[in-house]
Formats: C-alpha cells, structure tokens, sequence
C-alpha cells in the first residue's frame, strides 16, 4: 500500500468539511469506512477520493435526510429520497397551517367564543372510520371519510339522510344532507377519524364499504360555532374547552364537528362549523 495515497483522520475530516467525530460516526454506521486502519495503533485513514462521498453526507444531512436513507442513496438507490420529500411536503404544511393560526390569533387575539350548553338527542347515523397517521393527517383523513359518504348519497338518493331538523345540530353540507366528524379528545400519533351521515333510518340494501350504522349519544354539549377554515377549528376548540374549565364542566369525547357549509361553493374564511364537545353529569373538582 502507498502511504502518499492516504490521509490521517483530521486531514481528510477537513477535506470533507466533517468533523472528525463525525468522519468516526459514519465509518461504524457503514456510509464512510477508511480505506486502511492501522492495527498497531488503530489510526485511520482516508483516500482523497473519499471526499465526494463525504460532502455528499454532509449535503443530504443539510436537507434532513435521515442516514438509513442516506446509505440507499450512497448504494445508488435515489429513489429512496421520495420518502423524505413526503415528509418535508407533509411538515411544510404543518408550518403553513401553524403559521396562519398565529396569523389570526395576532389579529383577533387569544381565542374565545360564544358558547352555550344545549341538550341533544341521540342521533342515527351511518358512520365510515378513517386511519390517521397523526394530527397533521387529520384532514386527510376526514376529507376521504366525507368523500366516501357522498357518494354514497349519491349512489342512493337524498332519501338516504336525515331532513333538515334531525339533532346534532342544524345544518346541512348540501340539501337533506348532515355530516359529523367526530374526534378524538385528545390527538394521538396514530388515530381513527370518523365521519357521520345523519339519517332518520337504517337504510335499507348496502352501506358504503366499512360502514356502520350506529348511535351517537345524546346529551348535554358545550356548542359554539367557528367561521373559517376547517384547519384552524381547533382554536374554536381551545376557546370552548376554556369556557369549560372556567366553570368546572367535565368534558369527554368525541369532539363533533357540524359541517354547515358547502366547501365547494364556500371560501374558506367563511365556512360555518358547529362544535360540540359533550359534558359529564358530574362537575369536574
């Protein structure tokens, strides 16, 4: 072996724009081995050729890619970012929602609303259940739920869903037609979102694939009514759970939103939402 052809660690770390720790790091991860480690004292060393995959690392680490990608893009499998990508996609999106949230808390200020207790009856509805990832995937998922439901109205007729004075609030998304999100109380990482279609009876023939006809309880809920987009209901919900804790009233899932507005034919900052977060019998102490 020639020896001119090798670089001690700190050479070639500099070299590659890595530090040293960094250079050890990615030899035992397997991305960057030395091309010669000597046995008596455990020193390594680095071909000058080895600098391009370096400050290949230390470019896809600036655009936070994990490293179990990086080693598939290393090993020619580029296809391997398109994962990444989604996810970048998924978080920019994230940000931008976030964003307009502190937007509209900046000028209203810190959220607050109009809240009444009401007592509602149980409700019939058919009910199709969505796998959300997380909080980020919830409107995704909610979307695809009320997807599936009007078609199913529409393969049926209007005759399948309840009429204008059914519970669970007023409103209707399209004429005759109640849809509900319902929930969770507190978000998971990994979550079933649903959808409910009002309707005054068990339909007859089929239902839309993975539905069910349920129930959902009546009760006593804390309402109140958001106008604006869907992805910042939830400032609604803080208002509500906030008015809730001031007077001591347990609260309990799911949460129910009411769409009242058509989203085709609404713009978003004037979409009317009922919220409903249903209250214990008992107080909370």
């Amino acid at each position: 072996m020639d020896d001119e052809e090798l670089l001690p660690i700190g050479a070639f770390a500099r070299l590659g724009r890595l530090s040293v720790k960094q250079v050890r790091h990615y030899g035992e991860l397997g991305l960057l081995a030395p091309a010669w480690v000597d046995e008596a004292t455990g020193y390594r060393y680095y071909r000058a050729s080895q600098a391009r995959v370096a400050l290949s690392i230390g470019l896809l680490r600036s655009m936070d890619v994990p490293l179990a990608v990086i080693a598939q893009v290393l090993g020619g499998s580029a296809e391997a970012l398109e994962s990444v990508r989604e996810g970048l996609e998924a978080e920019l999106a994230r940000r931008r929602r976030a964003l307009a949230s502190l937007e509209r808390v900046m000028a209203r200020g810190l959220p607050s609303a109009e809240v009444r207790v009401v007592v509602e009856p149980a409700s019939l509805a058919v009910v199709v259940r969505e796998g959300a990832s997380g909080e980020a995937d919830v409107a995704r998922a909610t979307s695809a739920g009320v997807a599936r439901l009007l078609e199913y109205v529409a393969a049926r007729g209007s005759s399948v869903a309840a009429g204008a004075g059914a519970g669970a609030g007023a409103g209707a998304v399209a004429e005759g037609v109640r849809l509900v999100g319902l929930f969770p109380l507190d978000m998971q990482e990994a979550m079933d979102v649903a959808v409910a279609l009002l309707v005054e009876e068990a339909p007859s023939g089929g239902l839309p694939a993975g539905g069910r006809v349920e129930v959902l309880a009546g009760g006593a809920f804390a309402c109140a009514t958001h106008v604006g987009p869907y992805d910042q209901i939830g400032l609604t919900v803080h208002a509500v759970l906030a008015w809730c804790a001031e007077r001591r009233h347990a609260v309990r899932g799911p949460i129910r939103e009411v769409y009242v507005s058509d989203p085709s034919v609404t713009a978003p900052e004037e979409l009317v939402t009922h919220l409903m977060i249903p209250l214990e019998e008992e107080p909370c102490w």
